[in-house]
């Protein structure tokens, strides 16, 4: 009599990413006018990188820096500022920087989504009055922006890559359409896509590091951490850092 032998099988070891060698990452979320809270965060940053041994250390805007929060023209400069003083600072382009350039360009129907989407609290940043930016209809917001956002804002917004990749994590503002080569995305679903990316079990062939899309907490999946907490409501603005295999988070308040 013969008895059969099994064999368990086993699991695969969790994949591993790494940043790379000598790097640490920082990547931060949707700011949404939230200067307040990004202060806040810069320091805890800085704290956090200056208690860990010496590295080159980069920061990664993941975009959404303007709308719904209060100060959107103080996030802008701050940035600004940050970005004249180091080129180890990366920003990436989301759908409000679309929104806001295009419709300083004078695009009437971008403007209505930036309208319904926060693009009120951006203006009022800038100087317009409300009772004055009530009375437009779309046509003069897309009319008039201009005259209220200097032109070196949006110089600066438009600057902005639509992806980075650093050893083995992609960065972008929303996603990524799966089953596509990073180089041949197109732009417009770097910075919009939602749903398809967010429900996909697909691996990239990277860890795709992205806001966007509003969540409770960090969103970790096999394949994408989501680092959108809605800090404009929330009041949590969150940071992912990187180094070698190690990952950890960094929120407000």
């Amino acid at each position: 009599m013969f008895s059969k032998l099994f064999r368990r099988k086993e699991e695969a070891p969790p994949r591993t990413w790494n940043a790379p060698d000598g790097e640490r990452l920082y990547a931060i979320g949707d700011i949404h006018g939230r200067l307040d809270l990004l202060n806040i965060l810069l320091a805890k940053i800085e704290e956090d990188d200056a208690a860990r041994p010496a590295a080159k250390t980069k920061i990664i805007i993941l975009g959404d820096l303007p709308d719904r929060g209060p100060d959107s023209r103080g996030v802008i400069e701050k940035l600004m500022r940050m970005a004249a003083a180091s080129p180890d600072i990366i920003f990436l382009m989301g759908n409000h920087e679309e929104m806001m350039v295009r419709t300083y360009q004078g695009d009437r129907q971008i403007a209505g989504t930036f309208d319904k989407t926060g693009g009120k609290a951006t203006m009022l940043s800038y100087g317009v009055p409300e009772d004055v930016y009530d009375g437009w209809d779309l046509g003069e917001l897309a009319e008039n922006a201009a005259s209220y956002i200097p032109a070196d804002h949006i110089e600066f917004l438009n600057s902005f890559d639509d992806w980075y990749q650093a050893g083995d994590y992609l960065f972008v503002h929303a996603g990524i359409a799966p089953g596509i080569a990073i180089e041949d995305q197109n732009p417009a679903e770097l910075r919009w896509i939602r749903r398809s990316f967010i429900e996909s079990t697909v691996d990239h062939g990277v860890m795709v590091i992205h806001g966007h899309t509003i969540t409770e907490d960090v969103d970790i999946r096999p394949n994408r951490i989501g680092i959108d907490t809605g800090a404009f409501n929330s009041g949590v603005l969150t940071a992912i850092g990187l180094e070698g295999s190690d990952r950890w988070f960094i929120a407000t308040p």
